[in-house]
This record gives structure tokens, C-alpha cells and sequence, in this order.
């Protein structure tokens, strides 16, 4: 008996993942979330579609990750590389935490406060290409305090040369909302 298998990311606000055998999920990509001004965020989801090629049946498992909590840590980083991306310093202040320091090792020292980090984010957004993006490679939401985050630039789709970077996040929350307090090496 010969199984194909068939995988499709499609996007849903509602993501759950069933009770699978090892082999199925071991193998799966992480899910992406997206995130549409006014819209909120869609997590992507993967179905997989076995079936029997000699007898036509087949078996269709949803094996997306659990629904994303808008405060969830890792979010929060999420909407901030995507603010950043677009160019959005609307969508990124409420992120930041007043007083937020920054640091990042290729700078002689730190920037403090919401403002003055918005300041250097203003700058960095003003003298690069919409064209030049940040991806997120891997992020860690295990902690809802802290998150690690690797990521890499692409310039107009294409991964560019010597761009990979580590960055952490520390977290904490501030009238009910969780914002970025320490961001080190974005």
C-alpha cells in the first residue's frame, strides 16, 4: 500500500493540534504569524492529508500551533519586528516599556527610554530600504518574560550576506499590557 501526503498552509485565527503520532510532528515547520493592521493577528496552519493510493481514503490532520495570545511574550517581539519592518513607530511604541534600555553591542552605549529608543529606531527606519527586512529564523515562547530571538535581513526577498543576529528580550508587565523592557542586540 503506497501514502502520499499532501501540506498546505492556509491562515485561521482558530489553530489547535490533535493527538499525533511522533513521526507526523516532529517534522513540521514552526507556524508564522501574520499580522493585518486592524485585523488582528492569523497564525498559519498546516494541514496534512494522507491517503491510500490503492484505496482512495484519506485522513486529514490539522497540526497547527496553539492560538497565539496577543500578550503572549514572543508576540510582542513578533509585532515589534513587524512594526519595525513596515516602518510602523505607531505600532511600536506601545511595545516599548518607558523605561526601556536598549543595548546593543555595536553602539558605544545604551539607549534609555521609550523616546529615545524610538528616536534611534526613527533614524535606522529613515536610512534603510522598505526593501530590507528583518525574519525571524527561530523565537523562543516558553517564558512569558523573556524571549530569545534569532533572525536574519533579507533584501528584497533574498537573504543578505552576513546579516544573522541573536537578540533578547526581557519583558514585564505594564498596565495590563506586556511591553519590551530590555531588548539586547536587535
Amino acid at each position: 500500500m503506497l501514502l502520499n501526503s499532501t501540506i498546505t498552509p492556509l491562515c485561521s485565527v482558530h489553530s489547535r493540534i490533535p493527538d499525533l503520532p511522533n513521526v507526523f510532528t516532529k517534522a513540521l515547520p514552526y507556524s508564522t504569524t501574520l499580522t493585518a493592521p486592524g485585523k488582528g493577528s492569523f497564525t498559519s496552519r498546516t494541514l496534512i492529508k494522507v491517503f491510500s493510493s490503492s484505496e482512495n481514503q484519506a485522513a486529514v490532520f490539522d497540526v497547527a500551533s496553539q492560538p497565539q495570545d496577543e500578550d503572549a511574550a514572543a508576540e510582542v517581539v513578533r509585532r515589534f519586528y513587524d512594526g519595525i519592518n513596515r516602518g510602523d513607530l505607531a505600532s511600536v511604541e506601545p511595545l516599548i516599556a518607558e523605561k526601556c534600555v536598549y543595548e546593543d553591542l555595536i553602539f558605544p552605549r545604551p539607549f534609555v527610554g521609550r523616546e529615545e529608543i524610538l528616536g534611534f529606531f526613527k533614524s535606522f527606519i529613515d536610512s534603510i530600504s522598505k526593501d530590507l527586512q528583518f525574519v525571524i529564523d527561530d523565537i523562543s515562547s516558553e517564558d512569558s518574560s523573556a524571549v530569545g530571538v534569532t533572525w536574519h535581513l533579507e533584501w528584497k526577498g533574498k537573504a543578505f550576506p552576513f546579516s544573522k543576529g541573536c537578540s533578547f528580550y526581557r519583558l514585564q508587565m505594564v498596565d495590563g499590557k506586556r511591553q519590551i523592557l530590555v531588548p539586547s542586540g536587535l
